[in-house]
């Protein structure tokens, strides 16, 4: 069996930048295992499979290592193929998810996702997380957490310099821990690290801003929020905090198209 693949850098403001996903369409589902294989195979961040369903498209992501029920970049690249290389007419797109309906507007080259706002709740018991994140003395300033664990440090430059124990992070309770901190040209930075997930450092991510969005509106007294994830691929986003729902915009560069076969 013959599949087509594209390579997709999202988030990205130009080649080899943002955060490189596996974009696989198919006509009809093939098994778990073989999109398990296939995403182990890429060794990317994720792989994204959609099938049509109606006036929608069915979408599952994969990781080197498992399925993930919620991928802001690999989404964002998914609707780029489909209007770019597949025809897809209009403006919007919706995709059928583990964690509902999500639809990606276009807007000239700017790609938007329409996710769930997933405000975390502080947490107190911070020892792990600091422990996990090496940080130094006074380096934490609020700790909180909800799909992931969100440290905001004291600066950019300590988002910057951070060199965690991968070991430690993957035994936490959370799949993902990002640290933030305000940005010194945008409203906030970030970095992201999920190993329980195969990941030890994602690039760009899409998912951390349905935290990030809400949690920095907050604080900065402000909806429409600009930000960067300062890995070494430099993602860079625009956002808007809308209450229940965040707005999550990025572009798109496309690297590779290929066919697989399996």
């Amino acid at each position: 069996m013959k599949l087509r693949i594209f390579q997709i850098d999202a988030f990205a403001n130009g080649p080899f930048g943002g955060n490189p996903a596996a974009v696989v369409p198919l006509d009809d589902w093939i098994s778990e295992g073989q999109m398990q294989a296939i995403a182990a195979e890429n060794n990317l961040a994720e792989t994204a499979y959609f099938v049509a369903e109606g006036d929608r498209f069915a979408l599952r992501w994969f990781t080197p290592v498992k399925e993930v029920d919620l991928c802001g970049h690999a989404t964002l690249a998914s609707a780029y193929v489909l209007f770019h290389y597949l025809g897809q007419t209009g403006d919007t797109i919706t995709f059928n998810s583990a964690s509902g309906p999500l639809a990606v507007r276009r807007s000239g080259d700017l790609l938007s996702l329409d996710f769930p706002a997933e405000p975390p709740e502080p947490h107190t018991d911070s020892g792990e997380v600091e422990a996990a994140l090496a940080l130094p003395a006074g380096a934490l300033r609020e700790l909180a957490r909800g799909r992931y664990y969100l440290a905001r440090l004291n600066s950019e430059q300590a988002v910057r310099e951070l060199r965690p124990d991968m070991a430690a992070l993957e035994a936490l309770d959370r799949v993902g821990v990002m640290a933030t901190a305000p940005g010194e040209n945008v409203d906030f930075v970030y970095r992201f690290f999920a190993p329980a997930a195969g990941i030890p450092e994602d690039p760009a991510t899409g998912s951390a801003q349905c935290a990030l969005l809400p949690f920095w509106s907050q604080r900065l007294g402000k909806k429409v929020l600009r930000s960067h994830q300062v890995s070494s691929r430099l993602g860079v986003f625009e956002g808007e905090d809308r209450g229940e729902r965040v707005t999550i915009s990025g572009q798109c560069v496309p690297y590779l198209i290929g066919e697989i076969t399996i």
